[in-house]
């Protein structure tokens, strides 16, 4: 992981904006709030060129045209999709009066360097683009905390782009690997949680998992096996049109998973296996000691005929019962007293 985050262990979340702008700009200062909101780390939006994404004959995917209604080209949705640098320039100064990390995913080269010169310093390379090698090199050299999505990959296609950018000039603590579906909405059956511990041993480096299934509760089963880095697309409205907002999550629900999130990390703990200090209040009326079935008086030996387990205020705890039983009573007990030998 990078090394500000490694001093800091909490789940970095990022807010996925992406394209659930629909172009306007008003819309995506309005995302920004609501991850502000919710206490996202980060909102992450899309750059591209559109002449320099796609041709103008490719297809939509499938579920962009099932999300939308709408057959069109690739090149005719992205264009009323993209934003200008202007566009940026105000949503970078938005983000910084509302104290959130600004993030965007470029897909082209000369959106990298916009970026770049924007000021970004956290990269992330979309699963679309993980063996694009000029690309995956161009980010490398800036040798900024990046972080690769993984979906529709095998382990070995992820060892290609791994190799591609160590080699290129990225550090290997600069690395947070992502596992991800690409599907949108991923069916539970295959979100593989899995996959993501998979990748950390594999690669001895940060990992996380970028999220399109349904709700808020793989992220934070994801939390739970390790994940440092939670990616989540979310939308003003998941009626709006668009290919994304189906499969985002809305306001409320990016707030309830943030939340949970943080209540997971606490619940993680430190691994060490001792009491609390709640528990330690507990244990003294929770565990049984030993007493007194029947008056002892003294000199008498102590047995199981004459002594018990219950929970009392003080004397010896049952852990005791083996060094208890045959000594010989220092003094009088009266029934249910504790032994305090």
């Amino acid at each position: 992981m990078n090394q500000d985050r490694a001093a800091n262990p909490s789940t970095f979340v990022i807010a996925e904006a992406g394209v659930n702008h629909n172009g306007s700009l008003d819309l995506a200062k309005r995302l920004i709030d609501v991850a502000v909101e919710a206490g996202a780390d980060a909102v992450k939006f899309q750059t591209f060129k559109t002449e320099e994404l796609v041709t103008e004959a490719t297809d939509q995917a499938d579920y962009q045209t099932r999300n939308t209604g709408v057959r069109e080209s690739q090149y005719a949705m992205l264009k009323r999709l993209e934003l200008s640098e202007s566009d940026h320039d105000q949503l970078w100064a938005h983000c910084q009066q509302q104290n959130i990390e600004f993030m965007s995913t470029a897909f082209d080269s000369s959106s990298i360097e916009f970026l770049h010169q924007l000021g970004m310093k956290r990269w992330k390379i979309p699963s679309g683009e993980l063996l694009s090698v000029p690309y995956l090199r161009q980010i490398a050299r800036l040798n900024q905390p990046t972080i690769l999505s993984t979906g529709m990959s095998r382990l070995a296609e992820v060892e290609y782009a791994v190799q591609t950018l160590f080699q290129a000039g990225l550090v290997k603590n600069h690395l947070t690997i992502l596992h991800a579906t690409s599907a949108y909405p991923t069916p539970f059956s295959e979100v593989n949680l899995r996959a993501m511990p998979t990748l950390a041993k594999r690669f001895d480096v940060a990992v996380g998992l970028s999220d399109h299934s349904q709700g808020i509760e793989v992220p934070i089963a994801a939390v739970a096996m390790g994940a440092q880095v939670i990616e989540k697309h979310f939308t003003l409205d998941k009626n709006l049109p668009g290919p994304d907002h189906k499969a985002s999550l809305e306001p409320a629900a990016l707030k309830d998973m943030v939340q949970s999130i943080r209540h997971i990390e606490q619940a993680l703990g430190s691994g060490e296996k001792v009491p609390t200090r709640q528990e330690t209040a507990t244990r003294d009326v929770a565990r049984k000691r030993i007493v007194a079935i029947k008056p002892i008086a003294i000199g008498e030996t102590l047995t199981e005929a004459n002594v018990t387990l219950k929970r009392a205020r003080n004397g010896c705890f049952a852990d005791q019962w083996d060094r208890v039983l045959g000594q010989v009573a220092t003094r009088a007990y009266q029934a249910n007293e504790a032994i305090d030998l």
